[in-house]
């Protein structure tokens, strides 16, 4: 049976056919009706999803639950624990939840055990972490490493950037961390070479290199970089690699490096980059720096919302109804940009990695059955913690155009500061700035009342804001490992949802080829030594624009050895 398309769904027709009613809705009327608001706040295990503020109604939300029948989402959703091709492409299957599998709960594929294969590499994470740590794998001076450098990029670099930041604002983390440090090169740019080398002690430190396929342009030149400075520094460069390790399928480049075959933890094809901050990708830097404790509670809180998304009807699930509520903005509203909005400083990484989650994965313009799609894929994301973000785009949230925010907070901080003031501090004005925000969103500031209370007309416009801003709120209740994982998992998940209801594959990435095809076409040339880019045979097919710019940079570039 052909299955049915998003065109030809009931659901999605009777949604188009009120758009206009729908995105004229009053937010002011809609949040007077307690009834309507109560059915749009969800709460579980510790994490609330509040989409009052949306541009919903209890029709439009019960259209899009059933939309979500029609094109049996639910059971689609469902290949993502049992192993089903789920990139078609690249005709793979798509398994990171097998990553947060307990050790008891057997999964098999093409009869490989994937459980046994998990926790091995789990269990060879604990034990190069616990002797790292414990300082019986030490530098080449034989002194303990203090600094871990994690090379990689896109994929193999954000998650582990989010989560590493992200797992500093819990009291233990922080504890176990003291007295080291973590940093991340993932520009090609020298200057980031330069950047991040200066503030390690090469005798301290620890190169992770990340490349499923250890061929990474960019991951592999700054690795050769990073060795080169480690051989350069210190004290022992015969015992380059004790300051070495990879996390790569490709052992036999990964040992033609200098890893140490021990030192080098794989994953697997069926875990794609921007899903595997569970996998040794994520753990690795993550164990190294905070213990594997922390690792296992992060697994924990990941587990706990796969499992919620597995099991729970679609009215109460949170990944479904996030996601069912960003495909309303975009695909029947209309709203193609996203401000991600984190009430947590510990969070600020957050929007920099759900960019890539999101947009890589649904960024497409192809079906399933590779036919053009006739509608937008995806919303254009960015963010800024609060609130800082306040004071640089909130002011177009406001009086621009409209963009639906999606904001989070933390109902308990773990950095609070009762000591310094007794009833107002820093963790309540935060949260008094976030709900003061989603409600001026919501209901705005009409020039009426500022003129009635005596203002000039004039000066009462430019005060305005229209309101009617779509946003919706999750709030967790406190910030730990665990909670991170929940986060992680439940954007993982309605980042998956978006795509089986846009009929995409959001499980590869094809569109970043292109521009790594033509920079190879460039290398090529500076490679064969081009002089003056005049020659239209050494050319081939470079547009006019670059080769006149191509021109300019070699008269210009100086490089210094």
């Amino acid at each position: 049976m052909t299955p049915l398309k998003l065109e030809t769904c009931k659901s999605y027709k009777s949604l188009l056919s009120l758009k206009t009613e729908l995105k004229n809705q009053s937010l002011t009327t809609l949040l007077a009706d307690h009834d309507r608001c109560d059915k749009l706040i969800k709460t579980y295990g510790g994490v609330t999803l509040d989409l009052s503020r949306e541009l919903l109604t209890l029709e439009s939300f019960d259209l899009l639950l059933s939309l979500c029948k029609e094109l049996k989402i639910k059971e689609k959703s469902m290949g993502l624990f049992t192993g089903d091709v789920l990139n078609s492409s690249e005709h793979r299957p798509v398994l990171h939840t097998a990553l947060r599998l307990p050790r008891d709960e057997e999964f098999h594929l093409d009869g490989q055990n994937v459980t046994q294969d998990v926790h091995d590499v789990l269990d060879q994470i604990k034990k190069f972490s616990e002797d790292v740590r414990s300082g019986k794998i030490v530098a080449s001076d034989g002194k303990p490493f203090d600094s871990f450098l994690c090379i990689g990029i896109g994929g193999s670099f954000l998650g582990s950037l989010f989560t590493t930041e992200a797992f500093m604002g819990y009291p233990p983390a922080r504890e176990s961390s003291k007295n080291m440090k973590v940093r991340f090169l993932s520009n090609i740019d020298p200057a980031s070479l330069r950047s991040v080398t200066s503030e390690l002690d090469p005798n301290r430190t620890m190169a992770i290199v990340t490349s499923k396929t250890f061929t990474t342009m960019e991951t592999i030149k700054n690795g050769y970089s990073v060795r080169k400075w480690l051989l350069e520094n210190i004290e022992k460069p015969e015992l380059i690699g004790n300051h070495l390790c990879a996390i790569s399928t490709n052992i036999k480049l990964a040992s033609e490096f200098g890893i140490i075959k021990s030192r080098i933890f794989p994953f697997w094809e069926w875990v794609g980059g921007r899903f595997s901050v569970c996998s040794s990708v994520g753990l690795v830097p993550l164990s190294l720096m905070f213990g594997y404790d922390m690792v296992e509670l992060f697994l924990k809180g990941c587990r706990d919302m796969d499992m919620h998304f597995k099991n729970e009807p679609v009215e109460n699930n949170l990944p479904f109804l996030m996601a069912l509520t960003s495909f309303y903005n975009s695909t029947i509203l209309g709203y193609n940009v996203v401000a991600l909005l984190p009430y947590s400083h510990d969070l600020s990484k957050f929007p920099q990695y759900a960019q890539q989650l999101i947009m890589e994965s649904n960024g497409k313009s192809v079906s399933n059955s590779s036919e053009i799609l006739t509608y937008e894929a995806s919303e254009i994301y960015f963010g800024e913690c609060g609130t800082n973000g306040q004071h640089s785009f909130y002011q177009m949230l406001h009086q621009g155009r409209t963009v639906p925010c999606e904001f989070i907070g933390i109902i308990n901080s773990h950095n609070n500061d009762n000591k310094l003031f007794s009833r107002v501090n820093h963790h309540v004005e935060l949260i008094c700035n976030l709900f003061g925000q989603l409600d001026g969103l919501a209901f705005g500031k009409s020039p009426t009342v500022m003129t009635s209370k005596g203002m000039d007309e004039k000066m009462a416009r430019f005060k305005m804001s229209n309101g009617n801003r779509p946003s919706m709120l999750l709030l967790f209740d406190e910030l730990t490992p665990y909670t991170v994982g929940q986060l992680i998992s439940l954007y993982e998940h309605r980042t998956a949802v978006q795509g089986f209801l846009w009929d995409i594959n959001s499980f590869d990435q094809m569109g970043v080829e292109l521009g790594k095809e033509l920079a190879n076409n460039l290398r090529s040339l500076f490679q064969k030594g081009v002089q003056d880019f005049s020659n239209q045979e050494d050319l081939g097919t470079l547009s006019y624009s670059t080769t006149v710019l191509l021109r300019k940079f070699l008269e210009r570039y100086n490089p210094k050895e």
